[in-house]
C-alpha cells in the first residue's frame, strides 16, 4: 500500500493500486508503465475496487516532470520519493514509511 500527497494542501490518495501511465499523443491511454512516478507519465494512486462509502477512488496526478528525492528499502522496492508534476509537488510513501508522513501532518495541522 503507498499514501499519496500532494505538498501544499494534503490532498491524495492511499491504497494497493499506483500505476505509472503513460499516455498517446492525443491524450488518451497508453500503458501502465510501473508502479512508482516516472518521469513523463501521470500516476494514479487508489483502491484496486471501488469503494463503497466514498467520494474518489483514486488520485491520478498530472505527467511527472521531474524525481527530486528518492529513498529506497534495502530490498530495492521503493520507501519514498518527492516528485514535481506540471502543476504540484507531491510525496508517495510506502505503507512502512507511514509514520513518516503522519508526522509530517502533524506539522502541517499544528502550525
Amino acid at each position: 500500500m503507498a499514501i499519496l500527497r500532494r505538498i501544499k494542501d494534503g490532498a491524495g490518495d492511499q491504497g494497493a493500486r499506483i500505476e505509472a501511465i503513460s499516455w498517446n499523443e492525443d491524450d488518451t491511454f497508453k500503458a501502465v508503465e510501473g508502479n512508482r512516478p516516472i518521469v513523463g507519465c501521470s500516476l494514479l494512486v487508489g483502491s484496486i475496487s471501488a469503494r463503497s462509502y466514498s467520494n474518489q477512488d483514486y488520485w491520478l496526478t498530472t505527467r511527472v516532470t521531474e524525481i527530486i528525492e528518492e529513498q529506497l528499502e534495502s530490498d530495492g522496492s521503493l520507501k519514498y520519493i518527492k516528485f514535481k508534476t506540471g502543476n504540484s509537488e507531491y510525496e508517495l510513501y510506502s505503507n512502512s514509511y507511514k509514520n513518516k508522513y503522519k508526522d509530517k501532518t502533524n506539522e502541517r495541522t499544528n502550525h
